[in-house]
């Protein structure tokens, strides 16, 4: 059977994630088309065809789509009439609209995770802030907004009755605090033929403050079983869902030796950054092969990795200067992928380092160093 390289692959999304999506898709001589509402978006000068459009109105994201073979995302924040109206038309919708309206609300989310037996924190659905006033027994909890959240916003702990005022007055879940050893990732595809692949379980380690991930490691420092676990996990969630595509799945490893799904993301994922430079085949390139219904590539690990996130320092607003790059590009093992914005603010990801090592104490050692060296400031 012969490949089409001429097939129209439209992408709702045109940021850091689309942008190593092209890269990879230049690889195979596929020509993505893009939508993002920013025109200064970092793809918006390296596609032939980018179009400045709104990716939650119907007819921006249906006229979109009807120039395309196959569309995909980037970002779940699309409007999904408009993907399921298109769907109806004929156009392949990667992953199926049906499953980013699950993804999209966080409450339905982890009601598919109770209705199909995979393994979660317990959950209360709130209506309002009032609820957790009558909640009280639970604290301390999670409290997460149902729609909306991203990148560490849209969560709260709720540690006492003091912190009820922080929490969401909008329909949310109050989940049970979870006391986990670690926070695992776990990256698992799947195509039209129903063939499922998942790659090797990461670390990551967040923040303190802000919930974003610091950096990662992979694969994961955890004992066998856990592995296993953990890829069965994500493995079972993608046959549930029927997904074609990419789907992270974010997972606490418990004081207990047990998995439990935090939440999942139906695209290319920061957990799976470090795969361009750490495994045979990357997340971008699995993506595509999974929409495009190719056989899946070969995940294994080719050398231990890390991944460190670059994010604005704070106190900083303005046209980004990255001080620190000669002293970073000197180190063996490293490799720096700036996402091409022009403007830095404080904790904005601004790009990502990859650091190869097959040694985990010189690979821990670098992580300190490119996180103490590299700065991004206006």
């Amino acid at each position: 059977m012969s490949f089409n390289t001429n097939l129209k692959v439209g992408v709702l999304g045109g940021g850091q994630l689309g942008r190593m999506l092209l890269q990879s898709a230049i690889n195979i001589n596929i020509d993505l088309k893009m939508m993002d509402a920013d025109p200064n978006a970092p793809c918006s000068k390296l596609v032939s065809d980018f179009v400045v459009g709104d990716l939650e109105d119907f007819d921006a994201v249906y006229h979109f789509g009807k120039q395309c073979d196959i569309l995909t995302i980037e970002i779940e924040k699309v409007n999904i009439e408009a993907m399921k109206k298109l769907q109806s038309e004929g156009v392949k919708v990667y992953p199926q609209p049906e499953i980013i309206e699950i993804i999209q609300d966080k409450r339905v989310q982890k009601q598919f995770y109770q209705d199909n037996n995979i393994p979660t924190a317990p959950f209360i659905l709130t209506e309002n802030r009032a609820d957790l006033e009558k909640l009280s027994n639970k604290f301390p909890a999670v409290h997460k907004i149902g729609k909306g959240g991203y990148d560490g916003r849209g969560v709260q702990v709720i540690k006492s009755k003091d912190d009820i005022k922080k929490g969401f007055d909008a329909p949310s879940l109050l989940e049970d605090f979870v006391p986990f050893k670690k926070e695992l990732a776990v990256i698992v595809s799947r195509n039209e033929n129903g063939e499922v692949n998942s790659f090797p379980v990461v670390e990551m380690v967040f923040h303190p403050e802000h919930n974003l991930v610091e950096y990662l490691l992979s694969p994961a420092i955890i004992e066998r079983p856990e592995e296993e676990k953990a890829k069965q996990v994500a493995v079972d969630i993608i046959q549930k869902l029927e997904m074609v595509g990419i789907l992270a799945v974010e997972m606490f490893l418990t004081k207990d030796n047990e998995i439990l799904v935090n939440e999942i993301a139906p695209r290319p994922h920061n957990s799976g950054h470090q795969s361009i430079e750490g495994n045979f085949v990357s997340q971008y390139d699995q993506h595509l092969r999974a929409i495009l219904n190719l056989p899946l590539g070969d995940t294994s690990t080719k050398i231990s990795s890390a991944m460190v996130n670059v994010l604005g320092e704070d106190g900083f607003t303005g046209d980004a200067k990255y001080e620190g790059m000669e002293e970073v590009m000197k180190i063996p093992g490293v490799s720096v992928h700036l996402y091409g914005k022009k403007l830095t603010k404080p904790f904005r990801k601004m790009g990502h380092v990859t650091i190869t090592d097959p040694s985990l104490t010189s690979l821990k050692r670098k992580i300190e160093q490119v996180k103490s060296t590299l700065k991004v400031k206006a």
